[in-house]
């Protein structure tokens, strides 16, 4: 038999403590909780099994061992009665074959398991019943201190309550639930001016403001009712002397122990000066610092109120006005004269609507809006406009200096119902804008239909780079046929939007929109690179028509220091010939050429290139200039021709008409110049024009503008016309 290793140090002869140990462990944590681990179950009971077969054949016998291996279950806490049951009668049936050898057994074995099993046994009740009684002493100890320390606690509660009672910068009342009030702190007594004895005299209700006295009383009667715990307001009291504190108040419900409500605490703080703060940044946010005036934050809240509580049919109107040149007096006579023009221009609008009631507002800068509450229609809302009007037309002496000043104003008067406020100041600030392209002093009235024509022009506008970008511009063109021959010998390039949602849109309605935009620079080069690669489709496959085609060129596109670079570099890529692409450029922008503008045609005509005055005879035609440009043709107005009618209605004017078209003509073969004819609609008109010797023409007479598979047709079939 192998030697364990007793804890107490001896070596002990154990046939199985081992697996009797693990034995006892797993019948303990089976029948109770263990506060251990399997394995530090196991490890504590097998020196405890060693101690008890060590006790067992130990010389003299003693059941002390046994009594301090129960204790030692106590205090490891594997105290469950049945985990004892089970130790003890395992000891008894089967720990000496077990755990003891044959030559380890006492012969007084069965006497000495008896003892062990007291032993054990007493040891463990003693322990338990130690720790009880200990428990018991901690737990009476506890309690005692416990209330020692609630009693503690009360009176330091009572003494803190005392002193924040008294010493407190804030008031402090109670009050009984009929509202009579029972005890206050002196600064409470202070805050309102009474003694302390005055006030435990009153009742709560007397102290209230008569401008809240309803509110106050209904909430206090609900808070004693019990329906709150607590309640919250800013209100005023009067003091003693009569005048106004503003308070912070605070009450609170106290309950009997049953729930039912026993009095009320009220702490009230005096807030006047913050109050008084608040009501002034309150004004600085909701007006504006120089003028007075509710500022655009109050206009728009007022006029968001105003519609939100309109009645059925009540109309609303906005009269938006804008001072006429104030930034040349802020720059000329400085920002201060100008800041005190703006005080007196208020002080005359809010003056001169007062007896109406109407809301003047500065939105900013030099704009302030009127606000026509409640008006009849639009004829009240332009009688406010004439009013605001007049009262700035009047001379403002402001220093040593007296101004004249005007303004314009935008007017919209619309339906409460129809509109929102943003909408609202949309279309008042369209219609200043309209005001003031009109000229100084003057007023507009919102006109829907041309709003919408404005935002279908913004639309147009907006999408012009973009168009570029996705290919939806096409070119077409227009026959300019000899009058003479009947021939076909040049095209002009016109530029059509393909619009995704409008359709095939002409010139007419985007071609300034891009001269605005500055857009016609890219535009127009890349109407010269189409016309030029279809042109020389052409010349490739109808070499004997020579058909030249004409584009325009904007006025941007030939003050554009770049442009002769540009057009060689559109001859060399397009492979057309220099002679077969002729540049239009009006008479005005011809004209005023001069410096680089003026360089730039004479590089263009040494490309070869053919270059004519578009419009000509509608601008000042300075003929000694004329002569020196590098033209090739001239191109005469459309009025001129459209004069030369067919049916004879106004013989006078037509007349006249045809003796420009001749003088023009013949000016234009004395420089050595072709000439050619717009607008040419009838049979008539050809008839006319060729008899006074023009050149060419073109107009719907001759074609209209098409596609350039159109014209490829028409090359097929023959250049005739």
């Amino acid at each position: 038999m192998a030697a364990v290793p007793d804890p107490t140090g001896v070596d002990v002869g154990r046939a199985d403590a081992q697996g009797y140990a693990a034995d006892w462990a797993r019948a303990v944590r089976r029948l109770g909780f263990v506060p251990l681990s399997a394995a530090e179950t196991e490890r504590l009971l097998l020196a405890h099994t060693l101690r008890l077969a060590q006790a067992l054949r130990a010389e003299p016998f003693s059941v002390r061992p046994a009594e301090e291996v129960g204790r030692a279950l106590v205090e490891a806490h594997l105290t469950e009665p049945r985990a004892l049951e089970w130790s003890l009668r395992a000891l008894g049936d089967d720990f000496p074959q077990r755990v003891l050898t044959a030559d380890d057994r006492p012969v007084d074995l069965t006497r000495r398991i008896a003892a062990v099993q007291g032993g054990l046994a007493a040891g463990f009740a003693r322990a338990l019943r130690d720790r009880t009684f200990t428990q018991q002493e901690r737990i009476a100890r506890s309690a005692w201190q416990a209330r020692d320390e609630v009693e503690q606690a009360l009176r330091d509660s009572e003494a803190r309550f005392r002193a924040v009672f008294t010493g407190a910068a804030i008031g402090i009342g109670i009050a009984g639930v009929d509202g009579q009030i029972l005890d206050v702190s002196q600064a409470f007594a202070d805050m309102l001016g009474y003694s302390i004895e005055e006030l435990c005299e009153t009742n709560v209700a007397g102290l209230f403001h008569p401008d809240d006295t309803a509110g106050m009383w209904e909430l206090y009667q609900e808070l004693i009712e019990g329906k709150h715990e607590s309640a919250r307001a800013e209100k005023r009291y009067y003091r003693k002397d009569g005048s106004v504190v503003w308070t912070n108040l605070v009450v609170s419900l106290i309950r009997h122990d049953d729930g039912r409500p026993r009095f009320t605490v009220a702490m009230i703080e005096d807030i006047t000066e913050r109050y008084e703060l608040q009501q002034r940044l309150l004004f600085q946010a909701s007006h504006d610092p120089l003028t007075g005036l509710p500022n655009r934050t109050l206009f728009f809240e007022t006029l968001g109120r105003v519609l939100d509580t309109a009645g059925a049919g009540q109309r609303v109107g906005v009269c938006f006005l804008d001072l006429d040149g104030f930034k040349a007096i802020n720059d000329s006579l400085g920002h201060d004269l100008g800041d005190r023009l703006l005080v007196v221009i208020g002080r005359r609008l809010a003056e001169c609507v007062a007896d109406h009631g109407h809301l003047v507002a500065r939105m900013g800068g030099d704009e302030f809006v009127i606000l026509v509450d409640g008006g009849a229609g639009t004829a009240d809302a332009v009688a406010v406009a004439e009013a605001a009007l007049a009262a700035v037309a009047a001379p403002v002496h402001v220093g040593d200096q007296q101004l004249a000043v005007s303004a314009s104003v935008g007017i919209v008067d619309c339906p409460a119902a129809e509109t929102t406020a943003s909408e609202l100041m949309k279309a008042a600030d369209t219609t200043l804008y309209w005001a003031k392209a009109a000229g100084r002093g003057r007023w507009a009235v919102y006109d829907p239909e041309r709003s919408a024509r404005d935002i279908a022009r913004s639309a147009l506008v907006a999408g012009l780079p973009a168009a570029l970008d996705r290919g939806e511009f096409v070119v077409h063109y227009q026959p300019i046929v000899s009058l003479l021959e009947g021939t076909m010998l040049a095209v002009e390039a016109l530029v059509r939007w393909e619009h995704p949602e409008l359709g095939l849109i002409g010139p007419d309605r985007f071609i300034g929109l891009a001269e605005e935009t500055g857009l016609i620079v890219g535009l127009g080069e890349w109407v010269l690179r189409q016309a030029c690669q279809d042109a020389e489709r052409w010349w490739r496959e109808f070499p004997e028509a020579q058909l030249v085609v004409s584009v325009n060129l904007a006025a941007r596109q030939a003050d554009d220091p770049a442009i002769v670079e540009t057009v060689a570099d559109v001859l060399a890529t397009s492979g057309l010939p220099a002679e077969l692409l002729q540049l239009e450029l009006t008479e005005s922008a011809v004209m005023g050429s001069a410096g680089e503008p003026l360089r730039s045609l004479h590089r263009l005509a040494a490309l070869g290139v053919r270059l004519a005055v578009d419009d000509f005879g509608t601008g000042y035609s300075n003929l000694a200039y004329l002569r020196r440009l590098p033209i090739h043709c001239l191109k005469l107005a459309g009025p001129f021709v459209e004069g030369i009618r067919a049916d004879g209605t106004d013989v006078v004017a037509d007349h006249r008409d045809e003796r420009i078209v001749d003088a023009l003509v013949r000016l234009a073969h004395a420089l050595e110049l072709w000439v050619t004819a717009e607008a040419v609609e009838t049979g008539v008109q050809a008839e006319r024009l060729r008899a006074l010797r023009c050149d060419t023409g073109q107009g719907r007479y001759f074609g209209a503008p098409a596609p350039a598979d159109v014209i490829t047709a028409r090359l097929r079939g023959g250049v005739a016309a």
